[in-house]
C-alpha cells in the first residue's frame, strides 16, 4: 500500500466513524481528532462543589529536567575532555625534601616526614595514657619529652614529663 493509498484509507474510516457517533449520540457537526488520555489522576481536575484534596499525583513526584535534542558526536566529546582547560595541570613546584630527600611540594610538609612524626607523637600519647591511667584522666597541663641524655630545665618545673628510653631523632625538633 502506498502513501495516498494509507490516507484515502485513513479518511475512509474517520467519515465511518464520524457516521457511527452521530448515529449514536445524535450529535451533529464535523469532528476534529482530538487526543484522549486514560487514567484518573494523570492531569489535575478541578471540580466545583468538592474540596480540594491533598492526594499527590505521580506527577508531583517527577523531577522534570531538560533532555538533549541531539546525540553529541564522539568528535565532539573527545576534543571537550582533552581540552587544555580540564586537563591536570604539570606542577612546577616540586623540590627534593631537606630532611629525608623525596621530592615533595614546595611550602608543603612531606609526607614520608610527617607519618614518621606521627608514629612518634603515638608513642608518645600511649606512654602518656599509661602513666594517667587512660585518655580522659590526663590533666590539662604542658608535656614535656625527654630523650636519653636530657634533663629538664629550670623552666619545666610545673610541666608533665615523659621520659622516652631512646636517643632523640633528629627530625623531631625540641621547641
Amino acid at each position: 500500500m502506498n502513501m495516498s493509498g494509507l490516507v484515502c484509507f485513513l479518511r475512509r474510516s474517520l467519515l465511518q466513524l464520524e457516521c457511527r457517533i452521530i448515529q449514536a449520540t445524535g450529535l451533529d457537526g464535523p469532528f476534529d481528532p482530538a487526543l484522549s488520555v486514560y487514567g484518573p489522576n494523570i492531569l489535575p481536575q478541578t471540580q466545583e462543589g468538592k474540596e480540594e484534596t491533598t492526594e499527590t499525583s505521580f506527577l508531583d513526584n517527577v523531577f522534570w529536567m531538560a533532555a538533549p535534542k541531539k546525540r553529541r558526536t564522539i568528535e565532539i566529546n573527545r576534543t571537550r575532555r582533552r581540552a587544555p582547560e580540564s586537563m591536570i595541570k604539570v606542577k612546577t613546584n616540586i623540590e627534593p625534601c631537606v630532611q629525608c630527600g623525596h621530592l615533595k611540594q614546595k611550602h608543603i610538609l612531606c609526607g614520608f616526614c610527617y607519618e614518621k612524626i606521627r608514629k612518634e607523637t603515638a608513642m608518645i600519647r600511649g606512654q602518656i595514657n599509661v602513666m594517667e591511667g587512660g585518655p580522659l584522666k590526663t590533666p590539662a597541663q604542658e608535656t614535656i619529652v625527654l630523650y636519653d641524655g636530657e634533663s629538664p630545665g629550670e623552666a619545666d618545673q610545673n610541666k608533665r614529663i615523659v621520659e622516652r628510653n631512646r636517643k632523640r631523632p633528629s627530625w623531631f625538633n625540641i621547641y
